[in-house]
């Protein structure tokens, strides 16, 4: 069953204090939500936006010197699991030295590296911003996100009217803490998968980002945060172009619930593990949803 039409919870960030509850609720019981007044200007949006069209349009051939740096975080090409979708990444956008070696490798121009790099500053600010306000949500108070590696992924879904109604990515869970959406606005489609395990499609907001939480988030919260299953769907005939930045784990890479999450009433739900070594798991198995099973303590309560 498809529900239509849903808009998700939209939080005014210039009023954290009076939409505090409202993010708990939304990170808790949806696992994605919007922001409005997020502080990131429209010329910086629409000059990502066009210069990532630009370097999407770069010959296959150029596209493959993006490799991985770790599993998964180079160029994904069409594949048999994936079909219509194809995506670039910088391993760490909040490295400049990352998003150099990135742009020099692909020939990118400098006035696309200028918007790569004002766009991946800006909006790295915001996430570990958001990350933050998360966190305090939950009671976990001025625990810094500063330092973790940002991954940012350049996408398209090479949409034509044979495929509209089909699936462009597959229902996953993000690897990540949270990641930041910037959509396409002229071409929606993302879904995400309800408790009932229907699907719900999602009114796309103008002048919005689209927050989801991932599985590093849903660990690291002892299972407070909900990891939401998602994917794409075909709605339109042409291509659809998204950037997505995800905040994946801290210097150490060590992955752990927070101490301040766990107590009698909320027994620790996951052992502690290296975020590579999940990375690896998750690129060799292709697992959806339930990669998590490997490190819950209690497997029935950390999937409940």
């Amino acid at each position: 069953m498809k529900v239509e039409g849903f808009s998700v919870p939209i939080i005014d960030l210039a009023k954290f204090e009076v939409e505090k509850e409202n993010l708990r609720a939304a990170v808790v019981e949806l696992g994605c939500f919007r922001v409005i007044n997020h502080g990131i200007h429209d010329a910086i949006i629409a000059n990502m936006k066009y210069s990532g069209r630009n370097i999407l349009e770069l010959s296959s051939e150029v596209k493959q010197r993006n490799i991985n740096i770790i599993p998964g975080s180079g160029y994904i090409h069409p594949n048999q699991l994936s079909h219509l979708f194809e995506s670039l990444g910088i391993y760490d956008a909040n490295s400049t030295a990352d998003i150099h070696a990135f742009c020099t490798c692909l020939g990118i121009s400098s006035h696309d590296k200028e918007n790569l790099s004002t766009y991946a500053s800006t909006l790295h600010c915001l996430t570990v911003d958001l990350a933050s306000k998360i966190a305090e949500c939950l009671g976990v108070v001025d625990y810094s996100f500063q330092e973790w590696s940002c991954h940012l992924r350049l996408n398209r879904y090479n949409f034509t009217k044979e495929n509209i109604g089909f699936d462009g990515a597959y229902t996953h869970t993000d690897s990540s803490f949270i990641s930041v959406l910037l959509e396409d606005e002229s071409n929606d489609g993302f879904e995400f998968i309800n408790s009932e395990g229907n699907s719900v499609v999602v009114n796309h907001v103008p002048g919005t980002f689209l927050i989801n939480v991932g599985d590093i988030g849903k660990v690291w919260s002892n299972g407070r945060l909900h990891n939401v299953k998602h994917k794409v769907v075909c709605k339109k005939a042409e291509p659809r172009f998204t950037v997505v930045l995800f905040i994946l784990a801290p210097k150490d890479n060590k992955i752990e619930p927070q101490a301040e999450l766990i107590d009698s009433k909320n027994p620790q739900l996951y052992q502690s593990f290296d975020f590579m070594e999940y990375r690896k798991i998750k690129a060799s198995t292709r697992s959806v949803t339930e990669l998590l099973r490997h490190w819950a303590v209690d497997e029935a309560k950390a999937m409940a």
